[in-house]
């Protein structure tokens, strides 16, 4: 039974991947702001507790659950994103931190909880944008959110170089245009022709083969623009 925390879980891509992999009687840690949604999905093997990015006691609680109740993990997907769609000079300093906090900052510092529990074969699945891709088409009133995902790209890089000798894996998925309530917050009236379910199949079927394969790679998930 794989051991799988999952981030962003209350609603579109991430609250279907918890499903899909309870459905392949995986062991799920479910993380998010809103954890009802999924506690009332009832299923026996996940577990959801409320979690903010931002949150030093929430980070502690975390950590302090794994060791308490598993004995490793297999997987961690940094699904969880927040997006700010505004002028750039409109963004306020406490939206820019904030955005930045839960995009690039609160990922780093899960991921520092989690990876010392994960052996040479585990794989570290982070959700980037393609907006955060250099030389990708951009669009406008997306500064915070795109380039705060960028970071992610830049630090799965890097850690994938930093444990190559002892693992686990490292790779990062810049996602194109999926049909979640953040892109219609991003691109109001857009209907993008992948949906939340067929995403969140992809991305679960990488986080577990994806590794065999690769590893501080870039990945462009997408087939439309934006």
């Amino acid at each position: 039974m794989k051991r799988i925390v999952i981030t962003g879980t209350s609603r579109g891509i991430g609250f279907e991947m918890v499903q899909l992999f309870a459905q392949q009687d995986c062991e799920i840690l479910a993380l998010s702001r809103n954890p009802k949604p999924v506690q009332e999905l009832n299923l026996s093997n996940v577990t959801a507790l409320p979690f903010d990015l931002a949150s030093t006691k929430d980070l502690e609680n975390v950590e302090s659950f794994l060791k308490e109740n598993w004995s490793s993990v297999d997987i961690l997907i940094n699904n969880a994103g927040k997006l700010v769609n505004k002028p750039f000079t409109e963004i306020t300093a406490e939206e820019l931190f904030s955005v930045y906090q839960t995009n690039a900052v609160g990922t780093f510092q899960l991921t520092q909880k989690v990876v010392p529990m994960m052996k040479s074969d585990g794989h570290v699945v982070s959700i980037s944008t393609m907006g955060g891709v250099q030389g990708s088409l951009k669009f406008p009133g997306l500064s915070a959110y795109s380039s705060s995902k960028a970071a992610i790209i830049t630090l799965t890089e890097l850690l994938a170089e930093e444990y190559k000798e002892s693992g686990p894996s490292f790779n990062v998925l810049a996602l194109g245009a999926v049909k979640t309530e953040m892109l219609a917050e991003a691109f109001p009236g857009y209907e993008p022709p992948t949906t939340a379910r067929e995403m969140a199949s992809y991305i679960a079927n990488f986080a577990q083969t994806g590794a065999q394969f690769y590893n501080g790679k870039l990945l462009q998930v997408s087939n439309s623009t934006p």
